[in-house]
Formats: structure tokens, C-alpha cells, sequence
């Protein structure tokens, strides 16, 4: 198993970064509505794994739902999608590297958060609701109490747990660009997903599937939904953003660049990554 080095892997990080602002609109928005459908999938995947073991066996249900979940990462970041999480820590770190605007960091994030919500409420419209694997009996019960937690989270809880939980998620996508083989992918994602998964951290795009679902199902409103998306994506940002992006940036090339606006100091790392 090839792996590589965290400095390597922030290069890796700040190519990508630079990338994923580079790609045609209609390419991002068909990347972006895939990972929205996949996350949603594994959610999906989640609750019908989960929603039949009895309370008694809580302990276990929670380990086993979380242990399928990371299913829709893996497919996001081998089989190809944009997620809005994996690019709140990439696209800031390109923009640290003065590598691109902004302006693009915020279009990117904006079309990314856009076809990740259609891509995620296409799951649980037709698949949750026409098929109907959220809208009976105890997976009826599990969407409704899993929305109903999210919801009920205050407006600082919300944004502390998004915090927690793309602190995790953004590991494990800073873990899948330090393997080379698909096996050491599979791994690098699946334990940090895993992890806040059990622990119960909000994740921005799961969120988009499960409280919509509970919505078509006739529960809570979508001022509710948009109250629970503001301090989630707010959180799920830093969580991104500086909680892995600025805090390996300036734990390993902060200073051979000079992040001034629109200027850049040549040095070893231009020459590491062929710039």
C-alpha cells in the first residue's frame, strides 16, 4: 500500500482545490447532483439497516448504521462527485496557496451546494417517497426521529456538531489523497466517516436527504430545513476550512507563499508540484 506524507498530500489537496474551480459549470453540476445522490444513499442505506433492531440493541445499531454509511463518500470520492463538505477544506486551501480568487471559492461552493440539494432531495423524493423505504413503519419512525434530533438542535449546537463533523469528514478525504490503491482509500474514508456517523455530528448533505424525507412524509416545514441548514453549513465550513485546510497549510507551506492578494513567493513547493 503506497502512502503518502501529509506535505505531499496538501499538494495533492491544493491541485485538486485548483481543479474543481476549473471545471465547466455543467460538469459541476452533474458532479455535484452525484455526491448529493450517493451521501443520500448511504443515509438511505443507514436507516434500513437501523430502523427494524429494537431499542434494546441501540449500542449496536448505531455502530452498524454507521459502519454502511461511509458508502456514499466512497463512491463521491472514487467513483467521482463534488461534495459541498470535501470542498469547503480543498477549494480554501487552493485559495491560501493564492492559487485562485475568492470570487471562485464562493462560486464553487455555491453551484456545489446547489446540485448536492437537488441530487439529495431526487433520493428522497422518489426513492424515500414514491417507493415509499422512508414512509412506513419503523423506517417511517427512524427518518421522523433522526430529522426531529437535527432539527431540535439549537442554533450553536447545530454549528458546534458541523464543526465536529467535517473536522472528520475532510480527514477522510485528506486520507484518500495520501493512498494510491483503492483498498488504502476505501480505509482512509471509511473510519473517519464511521466515526462521526456514531458520534451523531450534522453533516450538511445527509441533512438535505433525511429532513426533507420526514417533510414528504407530512412532518415539520422547510423553514424548519432552512433553519437547521444555516448553522450546519456555517459549521461544516469551519470545520473544513480551518480545522484541516488552514491548520495543515500552516502547519506545512503556509510559509513559502506569500498569501497576499493576487501575489505569490516562488520558492521549493512551486517547483514540488510543477507550477
Amino acid at each position: 500500500m503506497s502512502l503518502l506524507t501529509p506535505d505531499k498530500i496538501l499538494e495533492i489537496s491544493i491541485k485538486n482545490g485548483v481543479k474543481k474551480t476549473s471545471y465547466p459549470i455543467l460538469t459541476t453540476l452533474i458532479l455535484g447532483f452525484q455526491a448529493g445522490a450517493y451521501i443520500s444513499l448511504g443515509f438511505l442505506l443507514y436507516i434500513r439497516v437501523t430502523a427494524p433492531l429494537s431499542e434494546g440493541l441501540s449500542g449496536l445499531s448505531a455502530i452498524l448504521g454507521a459502519s454502511v454509511f461511509p458508502i456514499g463518500l466512497i463512491l463521491t470520492l472514487i467513483a467521482g462527485g463534488e461534495l459541498l463538505t470535501g470542498n469547503m477544506m480543498v477549494v480554501p486551501l487552493a485559495r491560501f496557496a493564492a492559487k485562485i480568487t475568492t470570487k471562485q471559492v464562493i462560486q464553487n461552493w455555491f453551484l456545489i451546494t446547489v446540485s448536492n440539494f437537488f441530487g439529495a432531495i431526487f433520493v428522497a423524493y422518489f426513492f424515500g417517497h414514491i417507493v415509499g423505504l422512508t414512509e412506513t413503519g419503523a423506517y417511517l419512525e427512524s427518518t421522523v426521529h433522526i430529522a426531529q434530533h437535527k432539527i431540535g438542535a439549537t442554533f450553536l449546537q447545530a454549528f458546534v456538531s458541523g464543526i465536529g463533523c467535517n473536522w472528520l469528514v475532510a480527514a477522510a478525504v485528506w486520507l484518500s489523497y495520501g493512498s494510491n490503491d483503492m483498498i488504502g482509500k476505501i480505509a482512509g474514508i471509511w473510519f473517519p466517516t464511521m466515526a462521526f456517523v456514531a458520534i451523531g455530528f450534522q453533516h450538511v448533505v445527509a441533512n438535505m436527504f433525511v429532513i426533507p424525507a420526514a417533510i414528504f412524509a407530512g412532518h415539520f416545514t422547510w423553514l424548519d430545513y432552512v433553519g437547521n441548514f444555516i448553522p450546519v453549513f456555517l459549521g461544516n465550513a469551519v470545520g473544513g476550512a480551518l480545522f484541516i485546510g488552514m491548520a495543515y497549510w500552516f502547519a506545512y507551506k503556509k510559509n513559502e507563499y506569500a498569501v497576499i492578494e493576487g501575489t505569490k513567493k516562488p520558492g521549493a513547493f512551486d517547483k514540488k508540484i510543477g507550477l
